[in-house]
């Protein structure tokens, strides 16, 4: 039987529990598990605003994880530089969020990597948390 590999990939700024749910569910659909942490360039570039943690300690976070076999940077965030990863890897599935599911951009993802073997699967998304929802919070305070 070949093995599955598979790939998420996120900020992991203030790590928490929806960030452990996604990397928990996705270790349960294969037998090793790559997580692409973007760097503070990328968030910076692609979302307009500056990480609170620093790239080097969310990325030793994520690598702490116990679900987690492979760190690496997400130094792009279009669909190139997934296929790019997708086929450096040899990575059988990609593993998402399912908020981001039938959204242009991942309808495109999916089309892309299907034709190299890839199989995107989408993950429940935990509802009520997310790092903006913390930034806030802590802006608020």
């Amino acid at each position: 039987m070949n093995k599955v590999i598979g790939y998420t990939s996120g900020v992991y700024d203030m790590f928490h529990i929806g960030h452990l749910n996604i990397l928990k569910k996705a270790k349960e659909q294969c037998d090793y598990l790559i997580v692409g942490v973007s760097t503070d360039e990328v968030v910076e570039n692609n979302k307009n605003k500056k990480p609170i943690i620093p790239f080097d300690q969310r990325s030793l976070i994520v690598e702490a994880i116990k679900y987690v076999d492979l760190v690496i940077p997400q130094d792009r965030y279009d669909i190139e530089g997934k296929i790019e990863t997708v086929i450096k890897y040899k990575v059988n599935k990609l593993f998402v969020g399912s908020d981001w599911k039938g959204t242009q951009k991942w309808k495109k993802i999916e089309s892309e990597l299907s034709k190299i073997g890839c199989e995107v699967v989408y993950l429940p998304h935990t509802d009520g948390i997310s790092s903006t929802i913390l930034r806030n919070k802590i802006e608020s305070d």
